[in-house]
């Protein structure tokens, strides 16, 4: 018999590529909106109701539901949706597992970068730094607490939280966003350009999540971040060099993205480093540490 995995968040780029990674070895379930497949199950947190058949023998929930942080702008709405994404639906499975008295093996649940607070620094940041000030490092740290709080009611025998950089995929994400305006050659860093980009390979992030769901001593947060070190300017130069186009254009000053996005800008215009030394040190290893590397075998596939 097969380990269950259950993954939420099913339409996301890194469900889908980690059904694909780990379909032989565990039967995969998708908790979505709408069911599709044989093995989606539906589920709606504004009416708190799932199908509770897809909890079923589950011995591991992978999280990784939660609303686009840069899909729109932030009003105060959007906020609330942003939060309610994550933290409700990690409520809505507690709840519905605690009523069904099943423990699992692992919860292992999607974090972000962003925990240490949206700022330009030269601190490297660890995984045992406090966590930041700022909108988006309150998104994470109720993230992780709603985690945190499978182990506290014996509901999981370990939790993870992968403290995840910025995803590269030439399928979706900021990668996808940054191409066109370089393959046209009119591709810029964004204000200073200078602030860092924690990134991380779609495939090592994948990796990471498989690793976390096979390794019963893995336990915690973990920066899912590559071991490599880049601001804007450098991402985007890169993309320009493996696209073989040309980079002219002025930086795009700060006041126009505060003016296209408000708040949203910040995440933007802002980043620090993160270590990937902890979790290099539980025995996993980058197959994408070097980003020229990376970004060739996204951007050149057909080569």
């Amino acid at each position: 018999m097969k380990e269950v995995v259950l993954i939420t968040g099913a339409n996301g780029l890194i469900a889908k590529e980690l059904a694909k990674k780990i379909g032989n070895e565990f039967e995969v379930r998708f908790l979505t909106r709408k069911k599709r497949q044989p093995n989606e199950y539906e589920w709606d947190l504004k009416k708190g109701i799932i199908d509770e058949s897809a909890l079923e023998n589950v011995s591991h929930i992978i999280h990784l539901a939660g609303a686009n942080i840069s899909e729109k702008r932030w009003t105060a709405e959007r906020k609330k949706e942003l939060i309610a994404s994550r933290v409700d639906s990690a409520t809505l499975l507690r709840n519905t597992l605690g009523k069904k008295e099943i423990k699992l093996k692992s919860f292992i649940s999607a974090s972000g970068i962003n925990f240490y607070g949206t700022l330009t620094t030269e601190k490297i940041y660890l995984e045992n730094d406090p966590p930041g000030h700022d909108f988006l490092s309150e998104v994470v740290v109720l993230w992780e607490r709603a985690a945190d709080h499978f182990k506290e009611q014996n509901l999981a025998d370990r939790i993870v939280k992968i403290r995840t950089a910025v995803v590269l995929s030439e399928k979706e994400g900021a990668l996808k966003k940054m191409l066109p305006p370089i393959q046209y050659g009119i591709g810029s860093a964004l204000g200073s350009g200078k602030q860092y980009m924690p990134w991380i390979h779609v495939e090592d992030i994948c990796s990471i999540y498989e690793f976390a769901l096979k390794n019963a001593n893995f336990h915690g947060a973990y920066n899912a971040v590559s071991p490599q070190h880049a601001t804007n300017s450098d991402l985007t130069q890169k993309i320009a060099e493996v696209l073989k186009k040309p980079l002219f254009m002025p930086n795009v000053p700060a006041f126009v993205l505060k003016l296209l996005f408000g708040e949203l800008a910040n995440a933007i215009l802002e980043g620090s480093r993160a270590s990937s030394q902890k979790i290099q040190n539980a025995g996993f290893q980058f197959k994408f540490p070097d980003l020229h590397q990376a970004l060739n075998s996204l951007l050149k596939k057909d080569s």
